[in-house]
C-alpha cells in the first residue's frame, strides 16, 4: 500500500510525468521494446532515486517491462508530493513524502524493500546499506542491482573490498551515457537553476568557488563562467587541478578561497569540505550550496553551533549570523541544491541516465554466475543508448569500414 502525502495531488503529478515523457526518447524506445518482450516478468524491483517526474517515468517504464515496481525517494527534500501521488495512481507502489524526518525516510526505504526484491536500483547506496544490515532478511531473492551516483559507487566499492556487498552491483554512474551527460551537463545546469531560482540573485561578476573538479564540478564551473562569474576551483587531485587551470580557472586551497568567494558550490562526494575554519574567513552574505550527494560536504552542524543567530531568509535559505556580525546563507539545508531547491536535471539528460538503469537491470536478468562485486556497464549498452539518442535528435555519425577496423586492431601500419 503506497505511502504518499495526498492522493488528491495525483492529477498534477501525472501532468509532470506526461511532460517529461515527451522529452525522454531513448527511454521511450526502450519502453516500446520492454512492453513487447517483458524482460522483468515475475520479478520485483525496489527503486530508490530522487522521487520526481523523471524517476517516475523510469518506474513506469520498468513496470511496462513486466516488473512489480516498489519506488521511494533517495532524499526527503527532493520528493515531490504530487509526483508521488501521480505515480501511485498509475498502479506503482510508492513510498515518499516531502520533508520526511530521518526516521520516516528510513521507514519508506524499508517499506520498499519489504517486497523481497530481485533487483534494486539505488541512488547513493541507502537500499544496499539496509540490505547489508538491518534489512538483510529482505535480500533473499536478490539477483543484483544498479547504482546511480559517484557517492554510491564509492560506498559499494568499500563494501566489496570488505567482503560485505550483498549482491552484484552495476556501476551506472561510470557509464559514458551517464557521467558524460548527467554529471557534467545535468549538474552544471540544474545546480545553477536551483541556486538562481532560490536566491533571485545575479551570477555575473561574482566569485564562485567550486569544490571538486570531477565531471560534476566541470559542469558547475563551466556554467558559472558562461554566466560571467570569476571561478575558483579547489581540488585534492593534482591532475584535475591542472585540468581546471588549463580551462582558465584559478586553483587554490579552500583555506585560501574562503575569504574570496561570493558563492560556494561543493561537488566532491566527500564530507567536511567546508568547515568552521573556513566559515570564520568568509564574507558577509555568502551563499553556501551543495551539489554532491549527501548533506555533509558543507558542515552545517558546525555552522549552526558557532552562530549567534539563525533566520529563515527565503524559502530554502537559512542565514547563520556569526559573532563577527557576518551572515552566511545555507541553501536547501546543505542538501542537493538542484533537487532540494529545484527540479533536478533536465528530462533530456535523465533520459540517458535512466536508459542505462533500465538496460543494466535487464542485463542482470540474463546473468547466472555473477560474484558479489561492482561491475562496469557493458560497452554495448553505452553504444545502444548513444545511438538511440543521436537518432532521436536526427543526427548521424560515420561508421568504420572493415579496412579501418582491421587497421585499428592491427600492430602493423
Amino acid at each position: 500500500m503506497s505511502i504518499v502525502k495526498d492522493m488528491s495531488l495525483a492529477e498534477s503529478g501525472r501532468r509532470k510525468i506526461d511532460w517529461v515523457r515527451d522529452f525522454m526518447p531513448a527511454l521511450s524506445q526502450i519502453e516500446a521494446r520492454f512492453e513487447k518482450e517483458k524482460p522483468f516478468a515475475g520479478l520485483r524491483m525496489a527503486v530508490s532515486v530522487h522521487l520526481e517526474a523523471k524517476t517516475a517515468n523510469l518506474g513506469y517504464v520498468l513496470s511496462k517491462g513486466g516488473a512489480e515496481v516498489y519506488l521511494t525517494g533517495s532524499n526527503p527534500l527532493s520528493t515531490q508530493d504530487d509526483v508521488a501521488a501521480g505515480l501511485a495512481s498509475l498502479g506503482i507502489e510508492t513510498f515518499g513524502i516531502y520533508g520526511a524526518t530521518p526516521e520516516e525516510y528510513e521507514s519508506h526505504l524499508i517499506e520498499t524493500l519489504k517486497c523481497h526484491p530481485h533487483i534494486v536500483i539505488d541512488d547513493g547506496g541507502d537500499l544496499i546499506e539496509l540490505l547489508g544490515g538491518k534489512c538483510s532478511e529482505y535480500g533473499d531473492c536478490l539477483l543484483g542491482g544498479c547504482e546511480e551516483t559517484t557517492t554510491g559507487i564509492l560506498r559499494l566499492k568499500a563494501r566489496e573490498k570488505a567482503g560485505i556487498l550483498p549482491c552484484p552491483m552495476m556501476a551506472v554512474n561510470d557509464a559514458k551515457a551517464k557521467h558524460y551527460y548527467d554529471n557534467k551537463y545535468g549538474t552544471g545546469q540544474s545546480a545553477w537553476d536551483g541556486i538562481m531560482h532560490t536566491t533571485n540573485l545575479v551570477v555575473a561578476g561574482k566569485t564562485v568557488v567550486v569544490a571538486g573538479y570531477g565531471w560534476c564540478g566541470k559542469g558547475v564551473a563551466m556554467r558559472a563562467a558562461g554566466m560571467g562569474a570569476n571561478v575558483i576551483v579547489t581540488e585534492i587531485d593534482p591532475f584535475k587541478a591542472l585540468d581546471a587551470t588549463m580551462n582558465g580557472f584559478r586553483v587554490m586551497t579552500m583555506d585560501d578561497a574562503a575569504p574570496l568567494g561570493d558563492v560556494f558550490v561543493t561537488v566532491t562526494g566527500c564530507k567536511d569540505v567546508i568547515t568552521s575554519r573556513h566559515f570564520e574567513k568568509m564574507k558577509d552574505n555568502v551563499l553556501l550550496a551543495n551539489a554532491g550527494h549527501f548533506d555533509c560536504e558543507v558542515a552545517v552542524a558546525e555552522l549552526r553551533a558557532m552562530s549567534v543567530a539563525q533566520k529563515l531568509r527565503r524559502e530554502n535559505i537559512v542565514g547563520y549570523t556569526l559573532s563577527n556580525g557576518r551572515t552566511l546563507n545555507v541553501l536547501a539545508e546543505g542538501r542537493l541544491v538542484n533537487l532540494a531547491a529545484g527540479n533536478g536535471h533536465p528530462a533530456e539528460i535523465m533520459d540517458m541516465s535512466f536508459a542505462v538503469q533500465a538496460l543494466a537491470a535487464e542485463w542482470l536478468t540474463r546473468q547466472s554466475d555473477l560474484e558479489k562485486k561492482v561491475y562496469a556497464i557493458p560497452a554495448s549498452i553505452d553504444d545502444e543508448i548513444g545511438r538511440a539518442k543521436l537518432a532521436a535528435r536526427g543526427l548521424s555519425i560515420d561508421t568504420l569500414t572493415p579496412d579501418q577496423e582491421a587497421y585499428l586492431n592491427s600492430w602493423s601500419v
